[in-house]
């Protein structure tokens, strides 16, 4: 229903256009009695082998909405009401900006991908808050965090600390974005010796407060292996807590949309299947080379159930779509827990069948 009928009259509008009508109208089901019962009902799959425990928080299910959704965390309740076991918002900025000019968000229908260079567009921390002074207790919300564009790289540490103190009571994870690669300049802050003057400012103040919020470095698919290498010891010195791969990809390989178009639409990261390999051989890496050691939030080109699984079994903990929930339409996180569940069952059958020859 939703790929022969709904989508392509969706797909006929423009893709930001199309964007702000969907946050509208999760945020007029806010104000309707029941209607976010009835869509936990219809999308929600709750099951004892959904469950994880990552970094100390309890998600009810492995699959969450990826950053870039609910900038401005408007319509956090409304998505965890389509299944989602957790959400991110943002990212979030210090001060409110506009992003980069427009058009700036393009599909990609031969490649079942996005092109954007949103660059940011929020209206900054202090309306977050706001918005954030209205959550539940049990839902689990993360926030992704970014520098002003303004904002000169060797002052950058500065407005991460001012996004983490002012945000840190609200959510339940942190998200150092520096892999965007929309704004100007941000990917040269994934230098090590610059993560780790932005971590110094977060970490001292994380060591005064009652709560422990876990900080997560969310990673480029564009960084070379040394590069990896590069994280993976940042995390081993301590302070990251974890890692969300990948970010969009500035590569234009192996893409079926034709050259011109491409060319018509200009730079920006890309996002969708045309990442399902990268990200999947990242994680991969980086499980690999950590023996496990630290969580991962697997995101990037999980277009299919089959993609969401082999994401987790590369190492994942936990997984998030975006481009893959647009393709697919809100049934898609169902879907995907349900055949968690499934997998989970053959998992336990083929335990017992194991233990009764044993036996």
């Amino acid at each position: 229903m939703y790929k022969k009928v709904i989508r392509p009259l969706l797909f006929e509008l423009s893709p930001e256009l199309i964007h702000r009508i969907v946050v509208v109208m999760l945020r007029v089901v806010h104000y309707v009695p029941g209607a976010r019962q009835l869509l936990r009902t219809c999308f929600t799959v709750r099951h004892p082998s959904l469950e994880r425990e990552v970094f100390g928080i309890k998600f009810p299910n492995p699959v969450g909405i990826a950053a870039g959704f609910d900038k401005d965390a408007e319509v956090y309740d409304e998505l965890l009401s389509l299944g989602f076991g957790f959400t991110e918002v943002g990212t979030v900025t210090p001060k409110g900006q506009p992003g980069n000019p427009r058009p700036r968000l393009f599909r990609l229908p031969l490649d079942e991908a996005l092109i954007n260079r949103m660059g940011f567009n929020n209206r900054g921390m202090e309306n977050a808050v706001r918005n954030l002074r209205h959550r539940k207790r049990r839902q689990v919300i993360g926030a992704s965090l970014g520098k002003n564009t303004a904002t000169p790289n060797e002052s950058a540490p500065a407005d991460y600390l001012k996004l983490f103190r002012s945000l840190y009571q609200y959510v339940d994870y942190f998200v150092i974005n520096v892999s965007c690669p929309n704004v100007r300049n941000l990917t040269h802050l994934q230098d090590k010796e610059t993560l780790k003057e932005i971590l110094r400012g977060l970490l001292d103040f994380r060591r005064g407060q009652n709560q422990y919020r876990p900080i997560l470095l969310k990673i480029s698919p564009d960084l070379t292996t040394a590069q990896l290498d590069d994280v993976i010891a940042l995390m081993q010195e301590g302070g990251i807590d974890g890692i969300v791969a990948t970010n969009t990809t500035t590569s234009r390989e192996g893409l079926a949309t034709d050259s011109r178009t491409l060319a018509d639409i200009g730079n920006g990261g890309v996002s969708g299947a045309p990442l399902t390999r990268r990200s999947l051989e990242t994680v991969r890496y980086i499980h690999e080379k950590t023996e496990g050691r630290f969580p991962i939030i697997g995101v990037g080109g999980i277009m299919t159930e089959d993609d969401a699984v082999a994401m987790l079994d590369a190492g994942a903990d936990l997984i998030q779509v975006y481009t893959g929930f647009i393709y697919n339409g809100p049934a898609f996180v169902k879907r995907i827990c349900k055949r968690l569940r499934l997998e989970a069952d053959k998992r336990s059958v083929g335990e017992q069948r194991a233990d009764n020859a044993g036996e």
